[in-house]
């Protein structure tokens, strides 16, 4: 895997990833920024939302669950200190399907945070406590 990241002015990048995909990324203006893109660890923060959700929907799919669609909202704290890590994420799942089993969502949460999701155990090794909840929300039953 390969990145790119180029600096353009001020605080502000662009960062091409080795498939080609680009995104701006910027800083506040109190930091010289235009606030023309996400930040360095809001983009991490996304990373790990991305790569958790794909796990859940891949994992749903395969055990032949109805799932109509997925959002993870994360809330993360960081430290106070520099370097300004993250010390906490929450991750809350909000899954919407057709007859959808809870036991079977809240076990692809489990196997994407524990066996599956790189970002996540990467996080984890690194001393971050990441949680999860599930709400589930059956068509069927609207």
């Amino acid at each position: 895997m390969k990145a790119r990241i180029k600096w353009v002015e001020e605080v502000t990048f662009m960062a091409e990833s080795g498939s080609g995909h680009a995104v701006v990324v910027d800083g506040p203006p109190d930091h010289g920024g235009r606030n023309l893109g996400p930040r360095p660890m809001e983009l991490l923060l996304m990373g790990l939302g991305a790569c958790s959700s794909f796990d859940v929907v891949s994992i749903l799919k395969k055990s032949r669950q109805q799932v109509v669609s997925c959002e993870a909202v994360l809330d993360a704290t960081r430290a106070d200190a520099v370097p300004a890590v993250f010390t906490t994420i929450h991750l809350h799942f909000i899954v919407k399907g057709h007859a959808l089993k809870q036991q079977a969502v809240e076990r692809a949460v489990e196997l994407s945070a524990e066996k599956y999701c790189s970002a996540s155990i990467m996080l984890v090794q690194a001393g971050v406590k990441i949680t999860h909840d599930v709400t589930l929300i059956d068509l069927d039953a609207q």
